[in-house]
């Protein structure tokens, strides 16, 4: 049985910084791309990042380039999101997700992803 399970949310001041973790199990994570999603109160859930299983391809929103960086470690089957400079539009549930085959595709769309995890929450306050 897949299991995906973020952590590291938690309420931050805009400007400050936030890691994200998400593990997985139940699978062979070096076999999957690993993508970052969010989604805020009464909108739809949107890409923020993917990284492919060898790490060498990374894509990123717009909204967070150069503020956010993912990175994996597949020894220890886990998914990291390093987010500084925060802002309050960055307030969402954050969502990891898994893909089969191991890549990434800019697009970031929600139905290229396999297997999710319940989110954490990130807010930043003003």
């Amino acid at each position: 049985q897949v299991q995906v399970v973020e952590s590291g949310g938690g309420l931050v001041q805009a400007g400050g910084s936030l890691r994200l973790s998400c593990t997985a199990s139940g699978l062979t994570f070096d076999d999957y791309g690993m993508g970052w999603f969010r989604q805020a109160p009464g909108k739809e859930r949107e890409g923020v990042s993917c990284i492919s299983w060898s790490s060498r391809v990374t894509y990123y929103s717009d909204s967070v380039k150069g503020r956010f960086t993912a990175s994996r470690d597949n020894s220890k089957n886990t998914l990291y999101l390093q987010m500084n400079s925060l802002k309050p539009e960055d307030t969402a549930m954050y969502y990891c997700a898994a893909r089969r085959g191991g890549g990434c595709f800019s697009r970031l769309r929600t139905e290229d992803f396999d297997y999710w995890g319940q989110g954490t929450q990130v807010t930043v306050s003003s």
